[in-house]
């Protein structure tokens, strides 16, 4: 009988115990790769829709050729593919803070792979994506046409107490100093729009919008969400930074509509709940994966000295 999982690599690392696995879809025989931290679902192949619609939705706001696009957080390579494809790319550069992710590609480990390591305009950078950007560019340091971000679970729900600050106003004007005028900041969320940080987002760059990605969901035969935040950088901007910097000219723009707050979650309760308080909201893609592993354990031993 053949392991329902076959786990590509494990590694421990400083944020916890990565795994990536593979697995086939018993309807259909698809792969299906997933990635886990400790014990929590990161992604999964199943749904890539919102993470390539951050590279889509990103990409058709910048205006230009030749662009250079960072791209916040490399997983499967989904949104770095997507971008790609998007024939003004002149440039693309990748920051993922954990090597084996970046070790994963290199060796053709995932679908997107070989894409990404051939092409000539991809650089995959070992780094801390939120300290380059806390840090003000220097002199020769190249500013983007557009700076994608999909690594937190959302602006309330991150995966390291550390990234909580990116978030704020002088966060989001610490990094908008690494983007040229009128430049593109995207941001993933698995959240539903957040009215609160939207009216941040909006205090700091123009035209912030939160676009509802609808996605068909497999493992419920219905439909999921996910969110993207789009936004331009303010010409001249400024604003107070995370190093303390400040500048003049910021100023507060209303945000979209049909946004609602979000529930801070409360002392002691996971980051990432494993139910929706609205049990009428569908549950997020990662909590059904969960589901499915809880009905079905994966009970083999995946600790260094097994065989």
């Amino acid at each position: 009988m053949s392991a329902r999982f076959e786990e590509l690599d494990w590694q421990d690392t400083r944020m916890g115990e990565l795994t990536l696995r593979r697995r086939a879809d018993p309807a259909t025989g698809e792969q299906i790769y997933e990635v886990k931290l400790k014990d929590e679902y990161l992604m999964s192949s199943l749904f890539t829709v919102a993470e390539e619609e951050l590279a889509t939705l990103g990409l058709v706001a910048a205006a230009g050729d030749d662009l250079r696009v960072l791209v916040g957080g490399l997983g499967l390579g989904c949104t770095a593919a997507t971008a790609l494809a998007d024939e003004r790319v002149g440039s693309l550069t990748v920051i993922d803070a954990l090597a084996a992710v970046i070790g994963w590609h290199e060796r053709e480990l995932l679908p997107v792979s070989a894409q990404l390591v051939r092409d000539e305009r991809v650089s995959l950078v070992h780094n801390d994506f939120f300290a380059v950007v806390r840090r003000a560019p220097g002199a020769d340091d190249e500013l983007y046409d557009a700076i994608l971000l999909d690594v937190d679970h959302s602006p309330r729900h991150t995966l390291d107490p550390t990234h909580a600050d990116l978030y704020t106003a002088a966060g989001l004007a610490s990094l908008a100093r690494h983007l040229a005028d009128s430049g593109i900041f995207a941001l993933w969320s698995d959240d539903p729009p957040d009215a609160d940080f939207l009216s941040t987002l909006s205090s700091v760059f123009d035209d912030a919008t939160a676009h509802v990605v609808d996605f068909a969901n497999r493992l419920t035969g219905g439909t999921s969400s996910n969110t993207v935040y789009v936004a331009a950088r303010r010409p001249g901007a400024g604003g107070h930074t995370l190093d303390g910097s400040s500048n003049e000219g910021v100023t507060v723009s209303t945000g979209a509509e049909h946004v609602e707050p979000h529930r801070i979650p409360e002392p002691g309760e996971p980051s990432v709940p494993e139910i929706e308080v609205d049990e009428t909201v569908a549950p997020r893609p990662e909590e059904e994966i969960a589901d499915v592993a809880r009905a079905e354990p994966d009970v083999d031993d995946h600790s260094p000295s097994a065989g």
